[in-house]
């Protein structure tokens, strides 16, 4: 961002009028990520064309659309892994990235960046696990190193998680004695031990043989189940059936229509999503 589209950003204002699926969501309670006319570009590439949407907590949201239609690279604007040029997204009512200073806005320090980010948990299509620590090890090591929970502590919780995920017989285990579906298993356990207030799932089985996919899937409903706020990046369209409360489809670094699993899957109203969905269905 420029100093000059800093002084642009936006506060949260009110979705769009013609995205009524978004306003009947902001009805049934307050949206915690409010994303608005965000755009971001890789040199002359522009990836991400202006997108509006909010997610309210609670809820489980589906990003589905073709490769390199800006959504992988959405998430990361959400959490800060990639800075956007104009725009504004705010998380729990904070503005990601940045501060206000009366009329101006101003990056924030890596510091402060990295407090925002406690409340933003996020799995990769790669698990990133510290092949160096067993599996507790991997799950403790933020909430003592950045919460400065007590060991102790720390370690209930991670075995509590463990379980959660069907992996207690686990904890003494290091990530290269694990299959793959069992390592993006615990990269969640690690994400959830942080508590966050919003997760966000990069294709999170993409990595993974077809025999795998299912046990990440699961625990993934389990999360929707407990009413965790869910962003999802996906082509597992069973998933989005099930388990979303909204898909969100992308094509060109822009939102081409969102609504329900039924309306988005069944009855898609945009000929790009019907394009797409014909691949699959």
């Amino acid at each position: 961002m420029t100093e000059d589209s800093l002084t642009k950003i936006p506060a949260p204002s009110p979705a769009p009028p013609e995205a009524s699926t978004e306003a009947a969501v902001d009805a049934a309670g307050p949206p915690l990520v409010v994303a608005r006319n965000v755009h971001k570009k890789f040199g002359h590439l522009e990836v991400l064309r202006g997108i509006d949407l909010d997610v309210r907590a609670g809820e489980v949201v589906v990003l589905l659309g073709p490769s390199g239609s800006g959504k992988s690279t959405f998430l990361r604007c959400v959490n800060h892994l990639e800075q956007i040029d104009s725009g504004s997204i705010h998380v729990g009512g904070q503005l990601i990235g940045h501060r206000r200073s009366g009329a101006r806005v101003h990056h924030l320090r890596p510091g402060e960046v990295t407090r925002q980010r406690r409340d933003i948990g996020m799995v990769f299509q790669h698990f990133n696990l510290f092949p160096h620590l067993t599996i507790l090890g991997n799950v403790t090591e933020a909430p003592v190193g950045v919460l400065r929970v007590p060991k102790a502590q720390a370690r209930r919780t991670a075995l509590e998680l463990l379980e959660r995920v069907g992996l207690s017989d686990k904890a003494d285990a290091y990530p290269r004695q694990l299959s793959g579906g069992q390592q993006q298993r615990v990269a969640i356990a690690r994400a959830l031990a942080m508590r966050p207030k919003l997760m966000l799932f990069d294709e999170p089985t993409s990595a993974l043989d077809p025999e795998l996919v299912g046990e990440v899937l699961a625990t993934m409903r389990d999360l929707a189940r407990d009413g965790l706020t869910m962003l999802v990046v996906t082509h597992e369209i069973g998933f989005a059936r099930e388990v979303a409360d909204r898909v969100v489809f992308m094509d060109g670094g822009r939102v081409l229509e969102s609504g329900t699993p039924k309306e988005v899957l069944d009855h898609p109203s945009n000929p790009r999503t019907r394009a797409f969905l014909a691949r699959f269905l």
